[in-house]
């Protein structure tokens, strides 16, 4: 991903957002609006010219959905990074969104400083989801798991159910980020995976009922 200003493509089918997004975008610094759209198919025509770092797309679009549309940008671009955003915080829902590739899930309403957050946690974490989803994963994965986790790990993870960055996870414990980064490695270990992408594809193969 670029170090200098990221660009962002925006895909949602209801014009009245447009130019919510825009105000968005023309307040940051890092991250710049390279295209908006009303629908998957215009995005996907403009892939290859825009070269955007990160796909904002709603759920909900005419003919292809933005999950379907996911397949599809990264058959382009095995690196795409798409966060999907949407009213629907269904578990279904987003383990679908997370298997065809998606890196991060918000659910609306989305405000200036929750979207700059999440572009934030993509480009520093790569992965992002609403603390709302984070809380619910983490939680049932608990409940199942706890004995599994160190003290440090259950302190990490419950900073982790409240939304927070590795950053700042770091400044609450009173420890460098590279100490949080080596307690999140042993928690994929433990999960047996290497990445957080990797962490909520094993979290979402836990049974939720």
């Amino acid at each position: 991903m670029n170090t200098t200003t990221l660009q962002v493509m925006v895909i949602d089918d209801d014009p009245k957002f447009h130019e919510t997004y825009r105000y968005y975008f023309h307040t940051y610094s890092e991250y710049s609006l390279c295209g908006i759209y009303t629908s998957a198919e215009d995005a996907l025509d403009d892939y290859q010219r825009e070269k955007p770092d990160i796909i904002l797309s709603e759920v909900n679009l005419p003919a292809c959905t933005g999950i379907e549309a996911i397949s599809q940008f990264r058959k382009i671009d095995p690196e795409a990074n798409i966060l999907i955003v949407s009213n629907d915080n269904d578990f279904d829902t987003i383990r679908t969104a997370f298997k065809y590739g998606a890196v991060g899930y918000l659910t609306k309403p989305i405000s200036k400083k929750r979207l700059l957050h999440a572009l934030n946690s993509i480009k520093d974490e790569g992965a992002a989801l609403s603390n709302d989803i984070v809380k619910k994963i983490i939680d049932t994965f608990r409940r199942k798991s706890y004995r599994f986790f160190s003290e440090r790990e259950n302190q990490i993870i419950d900073h982790l159910c409240q939304g927070d960055t590795y950053k700042a996870i770091a400044n609450k414990l009173y420890v460098s980020t590279s100490t949080i980064n080596f307690h999140i490695q042993n928690i994929y270990l433990k999960l047996d995976v290497n990445s957080k992408s990797e962490a909520l594809n094993k979290i979402r193969q836990l049974d939720y009922a």
